[in-house]
């Protein structure tokens, strides 16, 4: 078992620092009555406050969910802080060539690295047609894509975040770089089947407290999936502290807890 730990990148870092009034009712639930986090999930952290908290826990490169109606304000955080972040940003499969357009240009302007979209909003599994567009233009970007997976926190449709229909997905596009986010609760030896069958497929444990992950889970990671999963925390959903202090308890063989909260991510990512 590793006994230090080493410094983290966090796949999945909402930006705390920028009041937003996004409140719909799922996610206000899902805060209550869930995670039991309501005040720390809506409120406003300053950028510097939330450096700090990255710094005490070890935290030396996040992922920055973004606003892709309204990227410019993430954009100057991320140029202010060269390396330290990157931004990812959640699209509407069903936008048709509006998303398409979009992905382009957030690329381009702004140097996206991570598209996002969560199936329970549109109610479709991922091997729906709206999808494959989508798909299509993340491998010509050359442009890593995480999908929900799982049944969700909040009071929202669980059946089109099964596992099994990234199936079809990693087969008809074998070049697309894919991560199931969230975990995979209550299908884990599906999506583990999966990850031993697929080599760009990925999977991140946002919003999962790492002492509640299943043995097989960790047993994968310790044989042959040590370079398939990687570490995020979907702050403010859960802290740094906790994520990173639970991590660091697992039962992992010697190099197994540096390539889940780090090097999968810089080499995924490829990170400057």
């Amino acid at each position: 078992m590793t006994t230090t730990r080493p410094k983290a990148i966090d796949c999945w870092l909402n930006p705390t620092w920028h009041a937003r009034d996004y409140r719909p009712e799922y996610l206000v639930r899902v805060a209550r009555d869930y995670f039991k986090r309501e005040q720390e999930m809506f409120a406003q952290t300053p950028l510097e406050e939330l450096l700090q908290q990255m710094d005490a826990a070890g935290v030396e490169r996040a992922i920055v969910t973004m606003d892709a109606s309204d990227p410019e304000p993430y954009a100057e955080v991320a140029r202010a802080f060269p390396g330290r972040f990157i931004l990812s940003a959640p699209v509407d499969p069903m936008g048709g060539m509006a998303t398409l357009r979009l992905l382009d240009t957030l690329v381009a302007k702004y140097q996206l690295r991570l598209a996002r979209v969560v199936p329970f909003l549109v109610n479709r599994p991922p091997n729906d047609k709206v999808y494959y567009p989508v798909y299509a233009k993340c491998i010509e970007l050359d442009l890593p894509i995480s999908i929900n997976t799982g049944i969700p926190g909040p009071p929202m449709p669980a059946e089109p975040q099964r596992p099994l229909y990234l199936d079809e997905v990693c087969l008809f596009y074998p070049e697309l770089k894919l991560i199931m986010a969230h975990g995979a609760d209550p299908w884990w030896g599906e999506a583990i089947r999966l990850l031993l069958k697929y080599p760009n497929l990925y999977m991140m444990t946002s919003a999962y407290a790492p002492r509640y992950l299943p043995q097989e889970l960790i047993h994968f990671m310790n044989t042959r999936g040590g370079h398939k999963v990687l570490f995020a925390s979907d702050h403010p959903v859960l802290s740094f502290d906790r994520c990173l202090a639970e991590a660091a308890a697992l039962p992992l063989r010697e190099g197994v807890l540096e390539r889940y909260l780090r090097e999968n991510a810089l080499s995924l990512f490829r990170w400057d």
